[in-house]
């Protein structure tokens, strides 16, 4: 019976053994030692990913802290269901399925077919003068988000967002988890000008300053969105069912931070799609010791840079697969 450590070492020897200068492949071959180890087998399968997004809105856009109104989280969740977004380009040029989820959408309930109703209530409150969300609400959004990630067979999801105001939440929550100042994560969001900065700077500071140190939950239900919630959730849920996680931007991120502060063991499932043009995306990246694949400049969300990962994470997996070694090949190993 093989055990984790003559496992590592045979997975070590598989990678070293094929037809390339040893560690010639980088990443590629981290990726390849991280899906063969989370599926503890030297045969990796990783041929089919799902991104999943999941919209809702934020009460803390009505302090003025967007560049858009929160009527366009609504309106890019019948563009998602419409096929006309990046997300969904993306993820037809990749070969990924996506589906959207209604977390929490202002206004009335769709009733449109290809829209998965989770909906917690009709958007967050504004977490300037109160929570943003009860206990209640915040443990329903994650148990949802983790039920969605342990459902279904592929071997990698991809979760995205759509919630005009929730790169507030996101500041915040680093803030909390983290103890970085919010000077340091603070970003222009969705193309704030320095006025609207400056603004959303004071909204924020004011806000944070209402609580002091905060759990993962806590600072999730004082300053977290639905679908941040639910989003967490997911990827404890698809984690836990041994599958690769690829988390996109700055909202996905803070997410997967709060997902592994409250279950740490969840972190060995991520992979980082891409180092978001957000300020304060690197803190999100230095508190959970990760690297992200790509520098896109990329600050859309949507889960695009995590679709944009997917074909690397294939590349891994066919190379430890079907790479020839050098006794396949004839070639001499390395002297």
């Amino acid at each position: 019976m093989r055990t984790e450590t003559t496992f590592a070492t045979d997975l070590q020897r598989k990678i070293d053994m094929k037809t390339k200068p040893l560690g010639s492949l980088g990443r590629i071959e981290e990726l390849a030692t991280q899906i063969a180890s989370l599926q503890a087998t030297l045969t990796p399968r990783m041929e089919t990913c799902q991104l999943t997004i999941f919209a809702a809105d934020h009460g803390i856009a009505d302090e003025g802290v967007s560049a858009f109104p929160k009527e366009v989280t609504r309106q890019m969740v019948l563009n998602f269901l419409q096929g006309g977004a990046a997300a969904n380009v993306f993820a037809k040029t990749v070969g990924a399925e996506l589906r959207v989820v209604d977390a929490g959408i202002a206004g009335q309930p769709f009733d449109m077919e290809g829209l998965l109703d989770r909906r917690i209530a009709p958007g967050t409150q504004s977490f300037l003068s109160g929570p943003a969300m009860t206990q209640v609400q915040c443990e329903a959004a994650l148990e949802a988000g983790r039920d969605l990630g342990v459902g279904g067979d592929w071997d990698a999801v991809a979760y995205g967002e759509m919630g005009i105001a929730n790169t507030s939440s996101a500041t915040v929550l680093t803030h909390k988890l983290t103890g970085a100042p919010i000077d340091a994560i603070i970003g222009r969001g969705t193309g704030l000008d320095d006025a609207g900065l400056a603004r959303k700077r004071d909204i924020l500071t004011r806000a944070s300053a209402r609580t002091g140190e905060l759990t993962a939950i806590g600072a999730l239900c004082e300053y977290g969105g639905f679908e941040i919630a639910m989003m967490a959730g997911a990827m404890q849920g698809a984690a836990q069912a041994g599958r690769i996680v690829i988390v996109d931007g700055f909202i996905a991120s803070s997410a997967a931070l709060v997902a592994v502060r409250m279950a740490p063991e969840a972190r060995k499932a991520m992979v980082f799609a891409h180092g978001s043009a957000e300020t304060g995306h690197r803190k999100m990246m230095a508190a959970m010791d990760a690297q992200p694949l790509l520098q896109l400049g990329l600050r859309l969300g949507e889960g695009t840079g995590a679709l944009l990962a997917w074909p690397l994470l294939r590349a891994a997996a066919d190379m430890l697969n079907e790479m020839a070694s050098f006794d396949d090949a004839g070639v001499s190993e390395p002297a």
